[in-house]
């Protein structure tokens, strides 16, 4: 199912390497994912989350802080019961594991442009297919998976129209109104809200949405340091402020927007 990112060939796999009829050739990675982001297509030396931000969402989501919108991701998809489903923008694989866990049969793929953030979900998830790559550049074929998870990932339409198979499924997670509310008023004089208008998405129909609120209560400071680490607000923060705001153990405002769309 892998394209390769230099001529746009098939690529096969021999032994521990992906090889395309122009002899364009890539490793596979001893933790068992393939890079396929050439130089060329990189924006930077390291591009994607940095090792920082990926550790301290691995920490976040491994204490279980959003563990029920992996829940509903996964019984929204369980639902659909694809045949191949695509994580894209998979970063360290939590909810790609727990996808994998929920879809025993179907065959998933991850894909990142952080190369520290795939090198970590292939360590844990052998039984998933890990790539490094662009998502405005998707090494894979037309029309290869039958569902597409995009969480919080950036897209392009072009791309999600072409990897869904004919009435292949589209499932979206992005920020409601009131999502991290107190981080944004620790750090804004006037806080603007997330939109919550539904995202039109050519060639591709809306069929439903699930609005997913709690509240995070905090008992260390470890772990509200850790939800600010891995949010882009994390920059408005200064050491010292974010050490403040972590001690007084705010609660936070958790609100995601599931949807699905589903291709012609």
């Amino acid at each position: 199912m892998y394209l390769c990112p230099l001529c746009q060939q098939p690529l096969l796999l021999t032994a521990k390497q992906y090889q395309c009829t122009n002899r364009h050739s890539f490793d596979i990675a001893r933790e068992g994912y393939v890079n396929l982001l050439p130089v060329q297509h990189k924006n930077s030396k390291d591009p994607g989350d940095n090792k920082e931000m990926m550790q301290a969402r691995r920490a976040f989501l491994q204490a279980g802080w959003y563990a029920p919108l992996a829940q509903a991701v996964s019984d929204t998809i369980a639902k659909l019961a694809p045949d191949t489903l695509l994580d894209l923008g998979c970063g360290e694989g939590y909810y790609t594991a727990q996808l994998k866990r929920a879809l025993h049969d179907t065959l998933i793929f991850g894909v990142d442009i952080s190369k520290a953030a795939v090198k970590f979900a292939a360590k844990a998830n052998s039984d998933i297919q890990l790539s490094v790559a662009s998502a405005y550049q998707l090494p894979f074929a037309d029309n290869s998976f039958a569902a597409i998870v995009r969480i919080y990932a950036p897209s392009k339409p072009e791309e999600l129209q072409r990897l869904l198979k004919p009435q292949g499924y589209l499932i979206t997670v992005s920020p409601g109104p009131q999502h991290l509310l107190e981080i944004k008023q620790a750090v804004y004089d006037e806080v603007q809200l997330h939109s919550d208008a539904i995202a039109e998405i050519p060639m591709l129909t809306h069929l439903t949405r699930q609005r997913l609120q709690f509240t995070l209560r905090f008992e260390k400071a470890d772990d509200v340091s850790a939800l600010i680490q891995m949010v882009p607000l994390a920059w408005k923060f200064s050491a010292e402020q974010k050490q403040q705001f972590a001690a007084t153990l705010p609660d936070i405002s958790v609100d995601f927007l599931l949807d699905v769309y589903q291709k012609a």
